[in-house]
């Protein structure tokens, strides 16, 4: 095994699971306590360097980069199953890492399309989950689509939702390895201005790091963003099959069941307060776009409001309340989509305390 190159104290690993190739960053001792790290969409392993450093002694940190990302091999991403390819890919490694029914609970941690892999885990495997904490995740009715706290689609064909939402000028810069900061929709801008609140600027190495993680993503039909499908209802494009982005449309993604899970993981959901992507004014919601009028031909919102993203996730946690579950929410001041980034000490005094 060999040390990752960013930060002394991490070691970088590939396993061969019964499901695909897996690399994996890992800190701490063998016997500790696991505490699994899933990042989301279009990131990788190495943004959780930080966090997985500060966890005490007694736990193990555990952050495989998922099948399309980083260095873990590209394997097709069935949409139609939802974030089940991942979760099912999570599984995988944890039974070849040994962890499945031994004395350690699992504790997972979720960020962004992460958070939607463990919340799926845990519908999947409840009784292996010991706690769940939730860095800005996707709703759990997916991306786009949506208009209520019930996930009711705005569309029957969940226009609005899908690979189709990709902008183009992102994905052709992504897919040639764009590292210029030169238009707003190069990798680094999205992730200065997007990932990040634009009054944060990462340490140049970090930056790099950052960047580099962004470009492993594997882009074409079957992985990042997934196959495209025409709408003849508003604005035009609908999920596909295949891909990424189309697994977080609702018209395969619910994660409502999380509610009524048995038994019950504590959840510590935390979120930046200047989230601008998973938001209920997201800028990167159709419904939202429509509504400031730079998507022309918005049907109004009656009919395709902005997406209630935070008030979703909030309804089925307090309905996994209700059923005897707990759950604390948290907003993190001056941050963004990333606040283990942003705000790295608040996030890990908060993630600590939890865990013990």
């Amino acid at each position: 095994m060999n040390h990752a190159p960013f930060l002394t104290g991490i070691t970088s690993n590939l396993i061969t699971t019964a499901r695909l190739k897996t690399h994996l960053l890992t800190s701490g001792a063998d016997s500790g306590t696991p505490v699994i790290f899933i990042h989301g969409n279009i990131v990788s392993a190495p943004y959780w360097a930080e966090t997985m450093l500060a966890l005490p002694p007694k736990f193990r940190a555990i952050a495989p980069d998922m099948r399309g990302f980083g260095q873990s091999e590209g394997k097709a991403v069935d949409a139609t199953r939802g974030l089940r390819d991942f979760s099912d890919d999570l599984h995988s490694l944890v039974e070849a890492l040994g962890l499945a029914g031994n004395s350690h609970p699992l504790h997972l941690v979720g960020w962004s399309m992460g958070g939607g892999i463990v919340m799926q885990y845990a519908i999947d495997h409840p009784a292996l989950v010991g706690s769940v904490v939730l860095i800005d995740p996707i709703s759990p009715y997916g991306f786009g689509g949506t208009k209520d706290t019930a996930g009711t689609p705005c569309w029957p064909d969940y226009a609005g939702s899908g690979a189709g939402s990709v902008n183009p000028e992102f994905l052709q810069r992504l897919a040639t390895g764009d590292r210029t900061a030169d238009t707003d929709f190069s990798p680094r801008r999205i992730l200065r201005d997007h990932l990040f609140k634009p009054t944060f600027r990462a340490s140049p190495e970090r930056e790099e790091i950052y960047v580099s993680g962004m470009l492993t993503t594997q882009v074409g039909e079957s992985n990042y963003p997934g196959d495209l499908a025409a709408s003849t209802h508003w604005p035009g494009i609908a999920p596909g099959t295949q891909g990424v982005v189309n697994a977080m449309s609702p018209k395969y993604l619910d994660l409502s069941d999380f509610a009524a899970i048995r038994p019950q993981p504590d959840v510590l959901w935390l979120r930046g307060e200047s989230d601008i992507i998973v938001s209920d004014t997201s800028a990167y919601d159709f419904g939202y776009l429509g509504q400031i009028g730079l998507i022309p031909g918005w049907p109004g919102p009656a009919i395709y409001p902005p997406q209630p993203m935070v008030a979703q996730t909030r309804a089925v946690f307090e309905t996994y309340q209700a059923n005897g579950g707990r759950y604390r929410e948290e907003v993190i001041a001056n941050a963004g989509h990333s606040p283990l980034i942003e705000q790295p000490e608040v996030v890990q005094k908060l993630l600590i305390e939890f865990l013990k």
